[in-house]
């Protein structure tokens, strides 16, 4: 079918206009939304035949414009899947006598949940993903946790890509699912402390995190308790709990604004007590220490946050601000991004300048260390455990070079134990590659963080490739940890970059702010400031970068491209959020009301409208020349639905004036992160790498 695709399919244009604020916008491609989109989310059989062809048409001209590196994507998978250890598996985590850890089994798309009653005893399989999975479409699997008198294991699998979960409760003397399921759930859930009462959140007909249930097993679902209502369409909830495992938290928040309700765990029926109720721009989360709390926070002007600690008040609450205490003041530009409470000791991350830190404090003392490490350019998490009366922390590592690491470090000793390193089956070297550090100009004198990866064969210079990704939303930082998969294009050439843009965190809330709301274009021209300033030092020329972005970062893939499309050779969409006016237009959609803290309420704010409308991917789109462009989407997508992608295609083939490839590949049965499985993934990364290589002419084989 593919070889007999002579041009593109043209998506017919149904006059459509919309007028707010006295603008009138004509949007010919609305039809591509479907009235029924909600249910073609969980079941995209239900899609318009007339929507469905036009994706399916496109579909068919990138698979068949994409028919020349057929081959390659078999390469690149095969070396993809050389990088993976088949068999892997966790680093057992201690809870009590049992050690709880997940592996794989060569060839399974899905973990294993398992665990050994003492470390080396038998191994007992809890709960087999790739048999519960069997032969469905779409299988992901969500959390899982087990209850704290390890009778039974709570899990959850989404079977539509849509994120609407099934939560399920294993008897694990039986090894038996109980007949009760939670179905409409978002896929969180805790355990009180009697192993017999799980708390949970389930979602509005909008998609959106709404009610906060209690089930008892042998209950009838149907017939679960609620405990806590949010009425505010702007704010999710979840449901969490204190490291101590004292208390389960209620926590609903939007992006800048967060409150905290505490139960007991020992009494989950007891209601629900406020800790500080919310205050707009305000964001805490909270641990329990003796007859403490300990709080992370950015109240009374603590931009960048400080961690304090406050007696209990009679009634649970946080206590009067006079008592609160600073265990770690505020020190602007030092972004402290978490606490994690053990019973003796207090450890944060901390973010300067796109670097991370770990720093460890003692309560005793009030002494600190930090735990530090010699890569310029790195990655760190910190895993909690299930242990609180411990010397032991457990945290991860990686660099652009250096494959994930696990370590225990001791606290009081300072000893790090390396418990796992990353298993690179093919091989991997890395004193074979280069990372830096390089910082841009932007317009406004701003300088931001470039990280920058390559082989150390490589030469950069004006005709080298150059892959430069970026995010800048939401205060999510992106860190230059390791990719397996990067390497197939590092060995062929590339260069690898990460802008370190505005409305990220990488160098404070400061850096977030900056780039949100009515400051959103500092985004923008921050990434074509590091693109520029990357060709100016030589490390590739105009025209020889692709610029990367997945969501939001779709979002700024689109917006520099209209912008300066000439400095770029390609660019790769994934999911991306293009259509920005239009969906912060429509309060129905799941995400809107939660986004506009982030991108502002153009139904009632004419500046936004306009704000919005200057940089909106969809909305300028010109009659010029454009890179290559590979476009992704997910009918299934809850988070960018699958017509903002495909009307920004349609738009742009109308209006370009090159004869580049554009390309938009939807997956019709899969949502916002694409198949489930983890080599399904890497097909899809596959895919994606042999677009470049295609678009650049790059051989075939490694170097």
């Amino acid at each position: 079918m593919s070889k007999q695709l002579k041009q593109p399919p043209v998506a017919a244009q149904r006059a459509h206009a919309v007028t707010c604020h006295g603008h009138r916008r004509e949007d010919p491609w609305a039809w591509l939304r479907d009235d029924n989109w909600r249910e073609a989310m969980q079941d995209p059989s239900l899609l318009a035949p007339d929507i469905r062809d036009y994706l399916q048409a496109e579909n068919a001209w990138t698979e068949h414009a994409m028919q020349p590196v057929s081959e390659l994507q078999k390469t690149l998978f095969a070396e993809l899947r050389g990088r993976i250890r088949e068999d892997d598996s966790s680093v057992p985590m201690r809870d009590g006598e049992f050690f709880y850890f997940q592996r794989f089994r060569s060839g399974g798309q899905h973990p294993l949940i398992c665990r050994r009653h003492g470390e080396q005893g038998e191994e007992q399989i809890l709960l087999d993903g790739e048999a519960e999975a069997g032969g469905s479409d779409h299988f992901h699997l969500g959390g899982v946790e087990h209850s704290p008198d390890h009778r039974y294991l709570a899990w959850a699998a989404d079977t539509s890509g849509a994120e609407s979960w099934v939560i399920h409760i294993r008897d694990l003397d039986t090894g038996e699912d109980l007949s009760e399921r939670i179905h409409g759930a978002r896929g969180d859930f805790e355990w009180a402390a009697d192993s017999r009462t799980l708390l949970y959140t389930v979602l509005d007909e909008a998609h959106r995190s709404r009610w906060v249930y209690r089930h008892t097993l042998g209950d009838d679902p149907g017939q679960a308790t609620l405990v806590y209502e949010e009425c505010d369409p702007g704010f999710f909830v979840g449901v969490g709990k204190t490291e101590s495992g004292r208390y389960l938290l209620i926590e609903a928040h939007d992006h800048t604004t967060s409150e905290t309700h505490v139960i007991d765990a020992h009494r989950p029926d007891s209601a629900p007590c406020l800790l500080l109720a919310r205050q707009r721009d305000v964001e805490y989360e909270v641990a329990d220490h003796d007859d403490h709390w300990i709080v992370h926070t950015n109240l009374d002007g603590a931009e960048d946050f400080r961690i304090i600690r406050t007696p209990m008040a009679a009634d649970g609450g946080l206590g009067e601000p006079a008592q609160w205490q600073d265990l770690v003041a505020h020190e602007p530009g030092r972004l402290v991004l978490n606490a994690l409470v053990y019973r003796d000791w207090l450890v944060r991350l901390e973010l300067v300048d796109a670097a991370v830190r770990i720093v460890v404090h003692a309560f005793a003392t009030g002494a600190e260390h930090v735990v530090a490490f010699d890569e310029p350019c790195h990655d760190l998490g910190v895993i909690p455990g299930y242990e609180y009366a411990t010397d032991t922390l457990r945290f991860t590592y990686s660099s652009f070079s250096t494959p994930h690491r696990v370590y225990d470090y001791n606290m009081r000793t300072r000893e790090r134990t390396l418990r796992k390193e990353q298993e690179i089956p093919s091989g991997h070297e890395p004193g074979d590659y280069i990372s830096q550090r390089l910082m841009a100009t932007a317009p406004d004198g701003e300088r931001v963080p470039v990280s920058l990866f390559y082989h150390r064969d490589t030469r950069p210079g004006p005709d080298t490739p150059l892959l430069l990704s970026g995010y800048g939303a939401y205060g999510m930082s992106t860190l230059p940890g390791f990719s397996p998969y990067r390497l197939s294009l590092v060995q062929r050439g590339f260069v690898v970059a990460i802008a370190h843009v505005r409305g990220g965190q990488e160098r404070g809330y400061r850096w977030y702010r900056e780039g949100k709301l009515e400051r959103k274009p500092n985004t923008f021209s921050d990434y074509i400031a590091c693109a520029e300033h990357l060709i100016a030092a030589g490390y590739t020329g105009t025209g020889r970068i692709t610029t990367l972005g997945g969501s939001a970062g779709g979002l700024l893939v689109g917006a520099v491209l209209n912008r300066r499309p000439e400095l770029f050779h390609a660019a790769v969409a994934d999911v991306p959020f293009v259509d920005v006016l239009n969906t912060m237009l429509d309060p129905s959609l799941p995400l809107t009301p939660p986004e506009w803290p982030e991108w502002g309420n153009p139904i009632e704010d004419e500046q936004a409208y306009y704000t919005i409308l200057g940089y909106s991917p969809y909305d300028n789109v010109s009659a010029r020349d454009y890179p290559h462009i590979l476009v992704t989407a997910g009918v299934s997508d809850p988070r960018v639905t699958y017509w903002e992608p495909a009307k920004w295609v349609a738009r742009l083939r109308t209006l370009k004036t090159d004869r580049n490839h554009l390309l938009l590949r939807t997956n019709m049965s899969a949502g916002h992160g694409g198949p489930g499985g983890r080599f399904a993934h890497l097909e899809e990364v596959a895919f994606r790498y042999a677009f470049l290589l295609m678009v650049y002419g790059v051989g075939e084989g490694e170097r």
